[in-house]
């Protein structure tokens, strides 16, 4: 990459821009390291004039320290079910409860793992519970033989973590859902029974077969919040940023005026955007942000 080129869409690089950065796989690699270039770029990005939000699918009670450490203008998470900037709540959609009993009800007659998602919290079945007690047992016991565990072998620090029971979670709160089948068709057997009124996503556990993804309601994405937010800002999308890696980014890519895949995003979000920028820990926002005119 030539960090020193054009912006790609020949705006003023001095012009205030609105950018949105994914949180895993953008910001962090497998949950846990950040590079050391990327809280630099951002506050000096900000420090520029330029507002920076966060955009992810997490929820807002489980952004890494090492992420919100970095500061920000706002974010939108849980896909963009919740919208904040500064400290003022923007949007605030979750699931209605027939949706929210519906997406169960589909999730359990097909025997698939979950955790929910509400505005405060993180909340997993009995079943997903179970399997991260397994997953951290096994890690350890390979530690313990001396072996290598990897980053990424982590699941992205779940294995580690203790939940509330999703029975425990208010139905007239939930935002959204991430699963855990068994099987490979799981994903499309919950397209089956949901797509009608939810967008079902590939997720990117580091689980050995099956699959796994996110849940939301259909018009709840980070792009349909992001419209709000600008609306609400009155903000110009053609000045706006979006920076991922993933399926969940391709309603953001598709609504910012400019659109940065990640060097190691999924090859059809490469095909949607407007450049391609590093690894990301080799620099990969800082280097867009370069390319870009930001900093």
């Amino acid at each position: 990459m030539n960090a020193d080129a054009a912006p790609p869409d020949g705006r003023d690089p001095q012009r205030r821009r609105i950018i949105f950065l994914d949180v895993d796989g953008t910001i962090l690699e497998h949950g846990v390291n950040v590079a050391p270039s990327t809280a630099p770029a951002i506050r000096a990005a900000r420090a520029a004039g330029h507002l920076v939000y966060l955009s992810t699918g997490r929820s807002a009670s489980d952004i890494h320290p090492r992420v919100a450490e970095i500061g920000f203008d706002g974010a939108v998470t849980n896909s963009g079910a919740l919208v904040v900037s500064g400290d003022e709540v923007v949007v605030d959609r979750p699931l209605t409860r027939e949706a929210a009993e519906r997406m169960l009800t589909a999730m359990r007659s097909r025997g698939i793992r979950y955790f929910l998602q509400t505005r405060d919290g993180v909340y997993a079945s009995d079943d997903m519970a179970e399997l991260m007690r397994d997953y951290a047992a096994a890690l350890d016991a390979r530690e313990a033989a001396g072996e290598e565990v990897r980053p990424e072998d982590s699941l992205v620090g779940l294995a580690q973590r203790t939940f509330p029971r999703a029975d425990d979670a208010d139905l007239d709160r939930i935002d959204k859902a991430v699963f855990v089948s068994d099987h490979e068709e799981g994903l499309e057997e919950l397209r089956a029974d949901l797509g009608d009124e939810f967008l079902i996503v590939p997720g990117s556990m580091p689980l050995p077969g099956g699959s796994n993804g996110e849940i939301n309601e259909r018009d709840t994405t980070k792009g349909s919040a992001i419209e709000l937010l600008l609306e609400h800002l009155g903000l110009d999308a053609a000045d706006a940023v979006a920076i991922g890696d993933s399926w969940n980014d391709i309603e953001m890519f598709e609504v910012c005026g400019v659109a940065v895949a990640m060097g190691n995003a999924h090859a059809e979000l490469k095909e949607l955007a407007d450049f391609v920028t590093t690894d990301v820990l080799d620099d990969g926002i800082a280097n867009a942000f370069r390319r870009l005119g930001l900093i």
